[in-house]
């Protein structure tokens, strides 16, 4: 473990910190901070940066209630910049927007990698701008008891692809599950952070661990 005096700030007292998502690895934003918010931070659990524009310390969701739960805090090898991998509790941007950084300046041809995120992003675009001739559209269009059936059919897919023991069907079909799901999110009002931040809730692998060290 790095002590924190060795950091390097630079002359105005102020380190580069990069958030990012500890689930997905998506880049959250860059932010400052100073030793008193960094000290902060480290003290709530939660990120607290050096606003250059205002001159003064901010916890991230103070306002908005998006707080950023640390999961852990790495420098790199000059000891000048954060990696703080955290949990949001709601989007990073101010705009509204998961990440910050969503204003593309080029695309390469590589393909990009998937994230449910930007999956997520893509179908709710169709619910806001639908487009002529897209199987999400027609369900938005639909509705919700199209939805529904389309959830229930895909689960009875999953089912008997499972129960013959058809590991590529399987796989197959909980994908098409997955976004009929997503659709259903998206038309309910749900986030993908609602279902993280109930999953998270449950501390399902601590609660495994405790029942396992009462029963030695």
């Amino acid at each position: 473990m790095i002590d924190i005096t060795s950091l390097r700030f630079d002359d105005k007292g102020l380190i580069p910190a990069i958030v990012t998502d500890a689930d997905t690895g998506s880049v959250l934003t860059l932010a400052y901070m100073n030793k008193e918010s960094l000290a902060l931070s480290m003290e709530k659990g939660i990120t607290c940066f050096w606003s250059r524009s205002r001159s003064e310390l901010w916890i991230k969701g103070e306002t908005s209630g998006n707080y950023q739960h640390i999961v852990d805090m790495t420098t790199d090898c000059d000891s000048d910049a954060l990696l703080v991998r955290v949990r949001p509790d709601g989007p990073a941007c101010h705009t509204g927007e998961y990440s910050c950084f969503h204003n593309p300046i080029y695309d390469g041809e590589q393909a990009k990698p998937f994230s449910s995120e930007a999956l997520y992003q893509m179908l709710d675009e169709r619910k806001d701008a639908p487009k002529e001739g897209s199987y999400t559209s027609y369900l938005f269009e639909k509705g919700l008891d199209k939805i529904l059936k389309k959830v229930g059919e895909e689960s009875t897919e999953v089912i008997i692809g499972a129960c013959n023991q058809d590991k590529k069907e399987t796989i197959y079909e909980i994908a098409d599950l997955s976004y009929h799901l997503m659709v259903l999110m998206i038309e309910m009002g749900i986030s993908l952070q609602d279902v993280k931040s109930e999953l998270a809730s449950r501390h399902v692998v601590d609660k495994k661990v405790k029942q396992e060290k009462m029963t030695e």
